[in-house]
């Protein structure tokens, strides 16, 4: 049984992120993950994903799509097992050069000290303007 707080858990992961290290990442999800982002249509890093290997796959996708300039968490709210976090990211689409810059609240899950729930709200409108370059 771990010691450490739903939250500490899911701040654990920011770090690993920034650091590239998408497989140490994915060592803090569960077998099975609830995973959900809203996006549309043919974006490319947004893949299925029910396992913590989907994870890491998702995170591996996302590094080579998108370059992180920005990332602001300005809320931890938790409560019982799950967290939610609100704050802002400027990201660049590699493929355009242009800035997805977005709020967003994330919904996570922690359960026997691992993530079982990933839910991504963002600007969806302006990850297509960035990323189809409209």
């Amino acid at each position: 049984m771990t010691t450490e707080s739903p939250a500490q858990t899911v701040q654990r992961l920011f770090p690993l992120l920034a650091e590239g290290k998408s497989a140490e990442a994915a060592t803090l999800f569960a077998d099975s993950v609830s995973f959900s982002i809203p996006h549309p249509p043919g974006i490319p890093w947004v893949p299925e994903v029910d396992s913590a290997d989907g994870m890491r796959t998702f995170f591996e996708l996302l590094q080579t799509h998108v370059r992180p300039k920005e990332f602001d968490l300005r809320h931890v709210i938790a409560e019982g097992a799950d967290v939610v976090l609100l704050g802002h990211m400027v990201s660049e689409v590699r493929k355009t050069g242009r800035d997805i810059d977005t709020a967003f609240a994330l919904h996570v899950t922690v359960r026997d000290g691992l993530i079982t729930r990933y839910h991504l709200y963002e600007d969806t409108h302006a990850v297509a303007e960035a990323y189809f370059d409209r």
